[in-house]
């Protein structure tokens, strides 16, 4: 085999959980708490000493976030006002977790696309914002399920996850490393959102996808080139999760809102469109590729007014539907996967010579770009 050492996305894989909460059913349950909750605490309310909690609305999700609806892997435990997260049994060791579970399902979906063999697979990189444990490494436990003989790491870089292992898998490609690396990103955000928070409680919603990044020479026919990818990162508190195995040694604030997902919105929506858009143009510029003649950009999927502005100063103009598809509507933020969901469902029509962005953004502040061609 004569190896290129030019690494492709030969194929991808989504798997999408059976039950989706409509903003209707959202907003019904949080209400409901809200009602509880201030009829519980009526007298401290009047006395003036907390302030009541504010229902939430339809109206107001989709005007501050454009979401409809979201997948999960839990739905019932979620919309009980008693509960408000998910349920989810623990396993034994020597089963499947659920994680795995789900990443392994996506990856069977882009190796069936490429008509891979898991034996021909060099190396698995689960990248996602939460993993379920520190170690044994999740993708070491894809891996072993899958039957892969090769090696595995997690990667954690919030929701720019995705693209990051992407490039580091086209960068073990372009070294020589490995000839076909999976990127799994098995996302179930809602284990980590605070279904209590009236500005966050419709953020997220769960789901797995997969990439394979292989050589050139064994890719698919039918496969996208990477042109190139860039990478970028600045220190930010206004996205943060602090939950970790150190909250043991401070008990007296282990269970504090900020063990869950926070951030500060609109300073985050200020200082991320404007460092996005310059990191795309930047990398555009250093490619030799007009930006305007982006057919396709598949943004990170978290705020449909923060893509409209990035993809408006990218193209140069107000982008429809085809030029910038948005699944967030019908997914949600589902974190690191949320581009790749929009590639997967968003791809087929293309023709040869076309070229797109597959772009993520989010904690960190992380920004990762990937530009890609279809190949003729």
């Amino acid at each position: 085999m004569n190896w290129t050492n030019r690494p492709v996305i030969a194929a991808t894989g989504l798997y999408t959980p059976p039950e989706s909460i409509s903003n209707a059913e959202l907003v019904e349950s949080f209400n409901e708490y809200v009602a509880r909750y201030n009829e519980a605490h009526a007298d401290a309310i009047g006395m003036g000493d907390i302030d009541p909690l504010q229902p939430s609305s339809v109206e107001f999700i989709e005007k501050a976030s454009g979401i409809k609806a979201r997948h999960v892997i839990d739905k019932a435990s979620i919309l009980d006002p008693e509960i408000m997260c998910p349920r989810i049994a623990e396993r034994d060791n020597d089963q499947l977790s659920i994680m795995a579970e789900i990443g392994v399902k996506a990856a069977q979906q882009a190796l069936e696309a490429a008509g891979r063999a898991p034996v021909d697979v060099d190396a698995v990189l689960c990248a996602a914002s939460n993993m379920q444990r520190p170690y044994p490494a999740m993708a070491i436990e894809i891996q072993q399920a899958l039957g892969i003989d090769g090696f595995g790491f997690d990667m954690n870089v919030a929701c720019s996850s995705a693209t990051f292992g992407i490039q580091t898998a086209a960068d073990y490609v372009r070294a020589g490393n490995a000839r076909s690396v999976l990127v799994v990103s098995p996302e179930i955000t809602s284990g980590h959102l605070n279904w209590r928070d009236r500005d966050s409680h419709f953020i997220f919603g769960d789901v797995a996808t997969a990439v394979l990044v292989e050589d050139a020479a064994i890719a698919p026919e039918n496969h996208w080139e990477i042109l190139g990818t860039k990478l970028k990162t600045v220190f930010s508190n206004n996205i943060r999760n602090n939950f970790g195995f150190l909250n043991r040694a401070a008990p007296e604030t282990a269970s504090d809102p900020d063990k869950l997902f926070v951030q500060e919105g609109c300073k985050v929506f200020k200082e991320v469109v404007p460092m996005v858009s310059a990191l795309i143009l930047q990398e555009t510029e250093r490619l030799q590729i007009d930006p305007h003649s982006l057919r396709r950009l598949w943004l990170h999927q978290a705020n449909a007014g923060m893509n409209r502005l990035i993809a408006h100063r990218v193209l140069g103009h107000e982008a429809d539907g085809d030029e910038s598809p948005t699944v967030l509507d019908t997914y949600a933020n589902t974190s690191s996967a949320g581009s790749i969901i929009a590639f997967h469902k968003h791809n087929s029509d293309l023709v040869g010579g076309d070229t797109g962005l597959i772009c993520s953004f989010g904690a960190g502040y992380s920004v990762g770009t990937v530009f890609v061609r279809k190949t003729d």
